[in-house]
């Protein structure tokens, strides 16, 4: 999760959400979604998860141009419940968690420029569709997602939202699963994201380990460039489960007398399917 936005647009509804204004859209802009679109599609089959590949089809977003999104929350609902919305950009922290927990997913409606190909700061429309619609079309995912929301809701009365948010990060947008005796990607900052697509599977730079909600919890994250650990679930219905099954107020609790752990630290008691040597990390330091 980036930091959230803390003033409301004047253009937006009480929710934050604003018209998607699909119309607005130029040809640059649908050549741009056609552009990205077909680089991810061309390399992920091998690499995504299959639930995501079948959310890919079964939404249709191979179809030309950015999508509309009353057009895919139709579809999205009949499957699982889920609607898409569009909002002017980042949203706060309860207002985010209060759309999760009624299965409305947030997205911002812009698209990146030529000049913003392989980064920007604020997700835009491909991330946010591209990346996280597709799984929402699978049940324990869906219900996944709806958990945390209801969950940060909690979390925010219990001023536990920074702990909350490392949850979401290592999960849902640069999480990795487990199928066979592949490891495949799941996280929406890495399908929607061609050089980490690579990095979060082929590098021997980052870390991959385990999932272990604690001790996920205990550990920063990087925002600003790949990440330098990746956590490996084994399915959805087990995230999910351990989601569900947690009372995460004694949690909370017990975090707090720990202390952090950094983003390449490994500790004993860690399953690790690659000890990173932290390479690509390092060279981006100079150290």
């Amino acid at each position: 999760m980036a930091q959230p936005a803390t003033e409301r647009p004047a253009q937006a509804a009480e929710d934050w959400t604003i018209p998607q204004d699909w119309e607005a859209y130029t040809p640059q802009d649908h050549a741009m979604w056609d552009r990205l679109f077909a680089r991810q599609a061309a390399m992920l089959p091998e690499r995504a998860v299959k639930e995501f590949m079948d959310g890919l089809d079964v939404l249709r977003l191979s179809k030309s141009g950015i999508p509309d999104f009353a057009e895919l929350s139709d579809r999205l609902m009949k499957l699982t419940g889920w609607q898409v919305v569009a909002v002017p950009g980042l949203v706060p922290d309860r207002i985010f968690f209060e759309h999760l927990a009624n299965r409305r997913f947030v997205a911002g409606r812009f698209i990146r420029t030529p000049e913003q190909l392989d980064y920007l700061q604020e997700p835009d429309v491909f991330h946010d569709v591209f990346g996280h619609v597709p799984l929402l079309a699978h049940p324990a995912f869906a219900d996944y997602m709806q958990a945390y929301g209801e969950g940060g809701l909690r979390a925010d009365g219990l001023g536990a939202i920074d702990r909350l948010a490392r949850l979401y990060w290592y999960t849902v947008e640069f999480g990795l699963i487990r199928q066979g005796q592949d490891l495949k990607l799941y996280g929406a900052g890495i399908l929607s994201s061609y050089g980490e697509s690579v990095f979060a599977l082929d590098d021997p730079s980052p870390n991959r380990i385990g999932f272990n909600l604690k001790r996920l919890m205990r550990t920063h994250y990087r925002i600003d460039d790949y990440q330098q650990t990746y956590f490996v679930i084994d399915s959805f219905d087990d995230l999910l489960r351990q989601t569900v099954e947690m009372d995460f107020a004694p949690l909370y609790e017990e975090l707090q007398r720990e202390s952090d752990l950094g983003t390449a630290e490994i500790i004993p008691q860690d399953i690790i399917f690659n000890r990173g040597t932290q390479a690509y990390a390092r060279s981006k330091t100079g150290a």
